[in-house]
């Protein structure tokens, strides 16, 4: 990165420091004076505490900048100084005689790579900042709207419903369909539980069932097997970024007249057949967890194209109160409302989510060319039939036997990587809804997911490969 992103003047206000920070994705500023010369110091640490004690966005960052800061006048020196402090210290600047930065020097031997972060580089500080002075801070405001207009569009469907997070969307849907304690609803083995934990809070009854081989996906097979005079919905989860069947399952909803509530949480942008998931489901379900294609930080979403369902849900989310009668409430209903300041975020995100899905998949394909040369690993596949997946987290298969081998070493590394879900059914709370599932239980054990985040680069992969390869 070009050293000149860091830099900022000493008359600059907090607010622009802040902004500075979070466009070099550093965490640090340089502070110069008019004369170009550094001057100081300041972490997005130094701007948390200066905030908490007190400190307003439109102060000078002088005030509140380390002078007394560590730098470097030869690049042979910075190893010593990364040493002598132990690791507190990320970046250093390099200086001339005059005190001018000529670069600067991260510290990579300790740093911690993460599993995944949000790309935070459009206008979300812009619009969250807009949101924050316009005073609408909470469930009401022009973000609201936006998102749930600009996220439907994107998805092909009529109306979007903002929720608290993608469980309480999850419910939310379900609620509003009327499911309740006497129905089933079919479940994938493979999932977050969120997905079960959302059947349950209905009263219904979850039915677990296995994945397809090649797709990690709820088999269809399984669904229809899984089928009583009691069911009355399926919740696909399109796992890791790679769509369902939805062909294959909305067949079998209309013959069984079933609901179809789609579980699109790590899949957002993925199509089926050149649609949109997301555009199959009566009702269907997004997370904008911090880890999510798009995030708001905490949030979720509803999309539907059934206007009735779009008005329940809206009635359900805020306390199932009446939309003509304030205070006068038809039904019990929930608090599930996101904020506007989230929705500000979701806008931004949203802006240029073709863009992080391209970056993701240009990523993806890097370590395809590496990771392809493995005997026995296994990468998510990305050819099945009508299917387009997404990356969401870079996701492979790997013998059994090493594969907590592996995490210990990566964890070892400063390298955050995940196994796969435990199946639903090997769970003592869960497991006395499951059908047999032979299939998740075998993946469930293989499946390891590698950083997918934009602070990896080529030297990272290749680190990261080379610690799979000597364990294997």
């Amino acid at each position: 990165m070009n050293y000149e992103k860091l830099i900022c003047g000493k008359n600059l206000i907090i607010k622009d420091v802040m902004k500075c920070i979070e466009d070099n994705a550093k965490g640090t500023a340089f502070i110069v004076d008019g004369d170009s010369r550094l001057v100081g110091i300041v972490t997005d640490g130094d701007i948390r505490r200066a905030l908490l004690s007190g400190a307003g966005l439109k102060e000078p960052i002088k005030m509140y900048m380390n002078s007394n800061f560590v730098y470097a006048s030869n690049p042979a020196d910075v190893q010593k100084i990364f040493q002598q402090y132990g690791g507190r210290i990320k970046v250093i600047p390099v200086v001339d005689e005059k005190m001018h930065v000529k670069d600067y020097i991260e510290c990579d031997d300790k740093q911690h790579v993460s599993l995944a972060q949000p790309q935070l580089n459009g206008n979300e500080y812009k619009y969250l900042m807009d949101a924050f002075l316009s005073s609408w801070i909470s469930s009401i405001g022009k973000y609201i709207t936006l998102f749930e207009e600009k996220f439907a569009e994107y998805c092909g469907v009529q109306y979007g419903v903002t929720t608290s997070n993608g469980t309480t969307a999850l419910h939310l849907a379900l609620t509003a369909l009327g499911i309740g304690k006497g129905d089933e609803v079919i479940v994938p083995d493979i999932t977050f539980a969120a997905t079960i934990n959302a059947v349950i809070y209905t009263g219904a009854l979850p039915v677990i069932v296995d994945i397809e081989d090649d797709s990690w996906c709820i088999d269809p097979d399984e669904i229809e097997k899984a089928i009583t005079p009691n069911t009355k919905a399926i919740i696909p989860v399109h796992i890791y970024g790679q769509p369902c069947d939805m062909g294959r399952i909305c067949e079998i909803a209309q013959e069984h007249d079933l609901y179809i509530i789609e579980d699109c949480a790590e899949a957002h942008g993925a199509e089926w057949n050149k649609k949109k998931v997301g555009s199959f489901g009566i009702i269907s379900c997004f997370s904008f967890f911090g880890n999510k294609v798009i995030t708001t930080g905490e949030g979720g979403m509803c999309i539907t194209n059934n206007k009735e369902l779009n008005d329940k849900m809206r009635m359900l989310r805020d306390h199932g109160m009446s939309r003509e009668r304030k205070y006068y409430h038809e039904v019990v209903g929930y608090n599930y409302r996101m904020t506007n300041m989230q929705a500000a975020i979701g806008v931004a995100q949203l802006e240029h989510i073709d863009e992080i899905l391209l970056w993701r998949s240009e990523l993806e394909q890097k370590y395809r060319k590496v990771l392809a040369e493995i005997p026995g690993l296994q990468l998510q596949k990305n050819n099945l039939a009508n299917r387009k997946k997404i990356a969401w987290l870079i996701s492979v298969l790997i013998n059994e036997n090493k594969r907590d081998m592996i995490l210990s070493n990566l964890k070892e590394n400063n390298i955050d990587a995940r196994a796969f879900f435990i199946p639903l059914s090997e769970m003592e709370i869960y497991k006395e809804y499951a059908r047999d599932c032979i299939r998740s239980k075998k993946i469930s054990k293989m499946g390891l997911n590698l950083p997918t985040t934009f602070e990896i680069d080529d030297s990272k992969i290749e680190k990261i490969v080379s610690i799979i390869n000597t364990v294997l």
